[in-house]
């Protein structure tokens, strides 16, 4: 069983990343700040999450690729290990602003 390879995004290359998409550059034409990219972001994780379920119960009635179930379940795993790891890393960002003298 091969292991789902771990992705490290450094802070500049996020950076760079959401610059492209503010700009318009990495598909249609995207407007709106840090928000509408996270609300952005979370629907595409929701709209995986539910494809996934879709494969699996096409899978369940007998019909449906294997290999696309467990495709589609790997990518929604990998998603919600990534916004679980960001939730986490915000979280910690507001603890330590919140610790921080006046």
């Amino acid at each position: 069983m091969s292991t789902i390879p771990t992705i490290v995004v450094t802070p500049s290359a996020a950076a760079n990343a959401y610059a492209r998409v503010d700009s318009g550059g990495a598909g249609p034409s995207y407007t709106g700040g840090f928000g509408a990219t996270l609300a952005r972001a979370l629907q595409g994780a929701i709209d995986g999450g539910h494809a996934a379920d879709g494969r699996a119960m096409e899978a369940i009635a007998g019909g449906g690729n294997l290999t696309e179930v467990v495709t589609a379940l790997a990518r929604a795993e990998l998603t919600l290990q990534s916004a679980t790891a960001i939730r986490d890393r915000v979280v910690q960002a507001y603890q330590d602003i919140i610790k921080m003298p006046i």
